[in-house]
C-alpha cells in the first residue's frame, strides 16, 4: 500500500507505525486524541485539554444522529467515538497508520461503537469515498504531514455533499513567517514547507468553498507543546524503558523547536471551518 502514497505521506506512516510513537502518544497522550489542546491552566492535563478541542470543534457544527463524518488523519479514532456516542452519528475515520488503526479499532468494539465507526487505512491525498459522500469532513493537526495539502483540499472538497462543512485545525506558519526561520521545524518533520492561513483561504477560495470561521488560537500551540515537553521530562525513566533514547531526544528538541516559533510569531494555529 505505501507504493500509493506520496513520499511526505510514507514519511509520515513510517513513523506513525513505528514503535517508539505508538508508546510515546499513548503514554503521553493517553492513547485517544493526538492533538493540540485547548488548556485553562498550565498544569492541565494534557488528556483533558486535548478532548476539550474535540469537544469545542463539535459544538460548533450541527450534527445529529442522520449526520455522516468523515475523519481524515483519524489517529486512534478520539474524536470519532467522541461525535459517534455524543451525536449517534456514523462516522468513517481515514488514517495512514496501520498500527494506529488497530488501535482504534480495538477501542471502539470496547465502547460498542464498532457499528458506528468504520476504520480505513489510506491517504487523505486520494480518499477512497464517492463524491458527495459526507456531511462534515474533520481533520486535527493532520495535513500538515502531505506535501499536497492543494490536493488534500480537492479531495475533501470532492467528498462533501452541497452545503457540507469541512472543519479542521493544523500547525501552520504565521503568513508573514520570514524565509528560513522554520527550517528546524521542517527538518523535524521531513517537510519543505508547512501551509497557512493564507495559503487554506485561496486553496479553498478556488474550489468554492466559503470560509465560515476561523478562530485564532495560536498561543495553544504553545502550551500544549510546553506541556508535551514537560510530561516528557516527568516520566523521562517510564519512557526510557519502552522508548529509545535516540527517538526522546529527538522528540524534546523537535517539541522546542515548536515552542520557540510559535513564541516568535512564526506559527499559527487555530479552527477553520468552510462550507460547500
Amino acid at each position: 500500500m505505501s507504493g500509493t502514497y506520496s513520499e511526505a505521506v510514507a514519511t509520515a506512516r513510517d513513523y506513525y507505525n513505528s514503535e517508539d510513537a505508538d508508546n510515546f502518544y499513548n503514554i503521553i497522550w493517553g492513547g485517544e486524541d493526538i492533538h493540540i489542546g485547548l488548556y485553562e491552566s498550565d498544569s492541565e492535563a494534557i488528556v483533558e485539554a486535548s478532548h476539550r478541542t474535540v469537544r469545542h470543534m463539535a459544538a460548533m457544527l450541527n450534527i445529529n444522529e442522520n449526520s455522516r463524518v468523515l475523519d481524515i488523519g483519524s489517529g486512534y479514532c478520539g474524536a470519532a467515538r467522541y461525535l459517534a456516542e455524543t451525536f449517534g452519528c456514523s462516522v468513517t475515520a481515514l488514517n495512514l497508520s496501520e498500527k494506529e488503526n488497530e488501535r482504534a479499532r480495538e477501542l471502539n468494539v470496547e465502547r460498542a461503537l464498532a457499528d458506528n465507526i468504520e476504520v480505513i487505512d489510506g491517504s487523505f491525498e486520494s480518499i477512497p469515498v464517492d463524491d458527495n459522500s459526507f456531511d462534515v469532513v474533520w481533520s486535527q493537526d493532520a495535513i500538515l504531514h502531505s506535501g499536497k495539502r492543494d490536493k488534500v483540499i480537492e479531495e475533501v472538497s470532492r467528498v462533501l455533499k452541497p452545503g457540507g462543512q469541512f472543519i479542521f485545525t493544523d500547525p501552520m506558519q504565521a503568513d508573514d513567517c520570514p524565509d528560513g526561520v522554520l527550517q528546524p521545524i521542517l527538518d523535524r518533520i521531513h517537510l519543505t514547507s508547512l501551509g497557512s492561513p493564507s495559503f487554506y483561504r485561496q486553496v479553498a477560495n478556488t474550489l468554492g468553498l466559503t470560509e465560515k470561521a476561523f478562530e485564532e488560537n495560536t498561543g495553544q500551540l504553545v502550551n500544549h507543546y510546553s506541556r508535551v515537553l514537560q510530561e516528557t521530562g516527568k516520566y523521562q525513566d517510564e519512557l526510557a524503558r519502552i522508548i529509545t533514547p535516540e527517538y526522546l531526544e529527538r522528540m524534546k528538541k523537535g517539541l522546542q523547536y515548536w515552542i520557540d516559533g510559535g513564541k516568535s510569531g512564526y506559527l499559527a494555529w487555530g479552527i477553520f471551518i468552510f462550507e460547500k
